[in-house]
């Protein structure tokens, strides 16, 4: 007797109807997110736009403009290096310089510590690091008469590291970073494997191959922010490099482009801001240019503390 096989029915796949998003539907579920981005870009770019449109402003004074890039020159930055009495060249020299030097050797530096916290156990490491963050808690200015005084003294022994010295405000700028730097890469440190030290420490490596060799190249993120950051902090210095820096050919842009609006008769604000826009291009092109770092850089050391 032959038995006769039932098919299954085959299965129809349900289909749902596409709703259709409206206007004002779409409006309130991410268009409005859209509008609130375009408002904070406006927002924030405006005032460079402005700057920017100043600077190509061919009169010294903008205050009959009412409107953006109402008039475009480019006389004002080329006056900027002719002029003989305020030496525009020579403070873009000497910011970069300064900026240079400072950032590359303060984060060297506190690379070192940061590795010794890290990775070495000795007597006062605790308060050690206690100590890094309560005096990032004062203000700097606080300091500004104890620092003056410090430089008078020590240019009587070596006038080179003294006041009015580049060289002594490079070393004021490398011990205000040191805390903030050292402890940044602290934690960022600790997200490196404690692994490889004993595989290194295995094959015979000493601390310093060690921190060459295999740290330094494994915490590169972080040395790029610490020293874009310790940059900008330096260039746009206006108080310290003030107090510190009074010749005119040692000045920095911060300080040297006051000339040019001191005096409230005679303001020049084409200049001033053509001269802004021009100390800000080696910021932008070292943003630019380390942006891939600066995220992994700030977010590594919070991972592991």
């Amino acid at each position: 007797m032959a038995t006769a096989t039932a098919k299954a029915p085959k299965e129809v796949p349900l289909k749902f109807k596409k709703r259709r998003m409206t206007p004002l539907r779409w409006f309130f579920a991410l268009g409005w997110r859209h509008l609130v981005g375009m408002v904070i870009v406006l927002y924030a770019i405006f005032p460079i736009l402005y700057i920017i449109s100043t600077s190509l402003y061919p009169n010294n004074s903008i205050d009959g403009t009412n409107s953006l890039f109402v008039a475009i020159s480019g006389e004002n930055y080329v006056n900027l290096f002719q002029d003989a009495a305020r030496p525009f060249a020579t403070w873009y020299f000497n910011t970069v310089y300064i900026g240079i030097v400072t950032s590359i050797f303060s984060v060297f530096i506190s690379a070192l510590a940061a590795y010794a916290f890290s990775r070495l156990r000795f007597r006062g490491r605790r308060a050690g690091l206690l100590s890094l963050i309560v005096i990032q808690m004062f203000p700097s200015l606080l300091g500004l008469v104890a620092i003056y005084g410090m430089l008078i003294e020590i240019g009587r022994t070596f006038p080179a590291f003294g006041l009015d010295s580049q060289l002594g405000l490079v070393m004021i700028y490398m011990g205000g970073s040191l805390g903030t730097g050292t402890y940044l890469m602290y934690g960022f440190f600790n997200t490196v494997p404690r692994e490889l030290d004993e595989a290194a420490k295995i094959d015979g490596a000493t601390h310093t191959q060690i921190y060459f060799g295999i740290i330094l190249r494994l915490v590169s993120p972080v040395l790029a922010v610490q020293m874009l950051l310790s940059y900008i902090g330096i260039t746009s210095d206006y108080v310290l490099a003030a107090v510190v820096l009074s010749k005119p050919e040692s000045l920095t842009l911060a300080v040297g482009l006051r000339q040019f609006i001191s005096d409230p008769f005679s303001r020049d604000w084409s200049m001033f801001t053509a001269g802004a826009v021009l100390s800000a291009v080696p910021i932008v092109i070292l943003f630019l240019y380390l942006q891939k770092y600066i995220v992994s850089g700030l977010m590594g050391g919070a991972v592991k503390g």
